[in-house]
């Protein structure tokens, strides 16, 4: 009788809210807030038409966001294969009917809004994954047959990704995949065989890559080659970088950002801007936000009591960080450019959705950590 009372109570709706990761929501909002500095920035000290978009729809997708940590997760336990054939399915028909945009095949329109089914798919497959590996034994894992259906969940929606071509979003799809694989005990000689092959598959890949991405890798390797042409967005951030120094120029004062010298400075180049006008040490303090949330997450993971909320959690944690590392990488030219947004700061309604369901999802691994889930797949 306690021990139902107790479940009761632990079940309630004012219980779950004020056991909501409100340290982790907190955190969120700060990120967003400089998103919204920055956009408003931007637009040259205008809320229009970045920042006012930007912030509605950072507090509508974070309604979502509570409402889905508040479902409990057994609800999205029985849904994980479901989400994943539906996701699968949009990428299918982004393949027919999906909008061409700079070159690529990318979204699809709803009338409302416009979605890019690959960056949902990144969370799908995470689901589907931990769901797969939830009820897996050690002896399970040292199967390979066991293997081949969870890396074919990973690889089939990857070549749909690549035909596109979204090159960044396909490797993000493999390296959460690959992580959850890694947090679920897969053998070691798995990651060792899987890293040796794609090392010696890159003169073969290098074939197979558009025009316009092989283009990034060259300008990757001398942005200085062509300075005006494919090399301009990569050196107009560095000199925006650089020129911000340790405290930056301050609000609205970014020279390279407000005479638009800096390309895609509402999206992809966003962090440059940010480091113009704050320096060096406002970096730090983005980063250092940044890190709490995937420290926080990832506490949030190993503190989970199932097998399927701890792979959910650390896989789309791992999704969140690569957000993060592939952008600033990026726009500081330590990689090639792959067009990777900064999640909750850059301007696009579709990655910061797939954030906040991700951290939606997180929180209710948070809410229900000791919930029992079924044994079986």
């Amino acid at each position: 009788m306690a021990k139902s009372i107790q479940l009761q109570e632990t079940n309630s709706a004012k219980y779950k809210l004020l056991h909501l990761s409100w340290g982790l929501i907190a955190l969120l909002f700060a990120v967003a807030m400089i998103g919204f500095l920055s956009l408003y920035s931007a637009a040259g000290g205008n809320v229009d038409p970045w920042a006012s978009r930007h912030m509605v729809r950072f507090f509508v997708l974070l309604s979502g966001c509570l409402i889905i940590a508040l479902i409990n997760i057994r609800f999205w336990y029985r849904l994980a294969y479901p989400i994943y054939v539906l996701g699968f399915l949009m990428l299918l028909a982004t393949e027919i009917m999906g909008q061409v945009g700079m070159g690529a095949q990318r979204w699809i329109n709803l009338g409302i809004i416009q979605i890019q089914p690959s960056e949902l798919m990144k969370i799908a497959v995470v689901m589907a994954l931990a769901k797969y590996f939830h009820s897996a034994s050690l002896e399970d894992m040292r199967k390979l047959s066991f293997l081949i259906p969870p890396a074919a969940m990973v690889f089939l929606p990857v070549f749909l990704v690549l035909a596109q071509p979204d090159l960044g979003t396909s490797i993000m799809i493999v390296c959460a995949g690959v992580a959850v694989f890694f947090i679920a005990g897969a053998p070691l000689w798995i990651f060792i065989t899987g890293g040796l092959a794609t090392l010696a598959s890159i003169p073969v890949a290098w074939l197979f890559l558009h025009d316009y991405q092989k283009k990034r890798v060259l300008t990757f390797l001398n942005p200085e080659s062509d300075p005006f042409g494919s090399g301009y967005h990569i050196t107009q951030s560095k000199i925006a970088i650089g020129s911000g120094g340790l405290e930056g120029k301050g609000f609205l004062r970014g020279t390279q950002s407000q005479l638009n010298f800096l390309p895609e400075k509402q999206t992809d180049f966003i962090f440059t801007l940010w480091l113009e006008e704050w320096g060096f040490l406002g970096g730090l303090i983005l980063l250092a936000l940044n890190a709490a949330i995937i420290l926080y997450g990832t506490w949030i993971a190993f503190n989970c009591r199932h097998s399927f909320g701890r792979f959910m959690a650390f896989g789309l944690m791992v999704n969140y960080s690569l957000y993060v590392f592939i952008n600033i990488a990026m726009v500081t030219g330590a990689i090639p450019v792959v067009g990777v947004p900064l999640p909750l700061i850059s301007y696009g309604g579709t990655a910061m959705m797939a954030a906040l369901i991700s951290f939606g999802l997180i929180m209710s691994c948070a809410l229900h950590k000791d919930s029992k889930l079924p044994r079986m797949i």
